[in-house]
């Protein structure tokens, strides 16, 4: 772990020296910036796997719901020929996680870059950099406890939560219209391919206020690491994701309204 973390503290000085003549003493922070925007961009094909497999899972709805009328009574035998379903549709219900995983250990290697005071033995120069006047690698309450809230660096965590707070509220009025055009896609009447997808979508509109929650007690680089991807993640489900708002064909309508109103099978 310590050769990772220095070859990586290594690459992201590099990274802000060259920088360092257009942004100054923040150009660590500018560095964080556009490592964040390389990752989410090596991952932007898992990305637009995830947004054709849900599209193909929306496909499926009519489906879904025709297997759940049949299987009304034996909520083991739907879940179980909804799981057949995605299998022989080659449908993955698990596809819209692998972006977010494969995130993780390059925001991990962030945290602890501007977590531990050393580096390899030496003295972590990266923690003296700052974003205008907050330390990369302090905390909101480092902010509060110096010259309080609106000193200079508890502006920088206001302008953050500010960005934080408007992208959470567009992630949150996007879901809620997608959820009110694609009633069928939130399921509440069982028939999950994965136990518990269905209550965690419920909660979807609401994840994007937890970043708020984060920018306050992790270091300020990591911060901007969440920032930056949560900022990135609304503007590219929006365009990924577009067909979600898109008015339904007669076809899925027809299909919708006649699993709803077909009679229910004993089988």
């Amino acid at each position: 772990m310590s050769s990772f973390l220095s070859a990586f503290a290594d690459l992201v000085g590099r990274l802000a020296d060259l920088l360092q003549p257009l942004f100054h003493n923040s150009s660590a922070a500018v560095a964080i910036i556009l490592f964040t925007a390389f990752v989410r961009l090596l991952v932007h094909p898992l990305s637009r796997a995830a947004a054709r497999g849900q599209k193909a899972r929306a496909a499926l709805q009519p489906k879904v719901a025709e297997l759940r009328k049949r299987h009304a009574k034996d909520p083991k035998k739907l879940q179980q020929a909804v799981m057949e379903l995605h299998a022989e549709e080659k449908v993955s219900p698990l596809s819209g996680c692998f972006p977010s995983l494969f995130q993780l250990p390059a925001f991990f290697l962030l945290y602890h870059l501007f977590s531990n005071p050393e580096i390899g033995g030496r003295t972590n120069g990266l923690l003296t950099h700052t974003l205008f006047a907050a330390p990369l690698g302090d905390r909101w309450a480092d902010a509060l406890g110096g010259d309080g809230i609106f000193g200079a660096a508890g502006l920088v965590y206001l302008g953050l939560f500010v960005l934080v707070a408007a992208v959470a509220t567009f992630n949150y009025r996007r879901m809620k219209l997608v959820m009110a055009a694609n009633p069928m896609s939130v399921n509440t009447g069982g028939g999950e391919a994965v136990p518990g997808l269905a209550s965690a979508a419920k909660f979807a509109p609401f994840m994007s206020f937890f970043t708020l929650f984060s920018v306050a007690v992790m270091p300020l680089a990591a911060a901007l690491y969440m920032v930056t991807s949560t900022t990135w993640s609304a503007v590219e489900r929006a365009v990924l994701y577009r067909w979600q708002l898109a008015p339904q064909t007669g076809a899925q309508t027809g299909a919708l309204s006649g699993a709803s109103t077909r009679p229910q099978s004993s089988t």
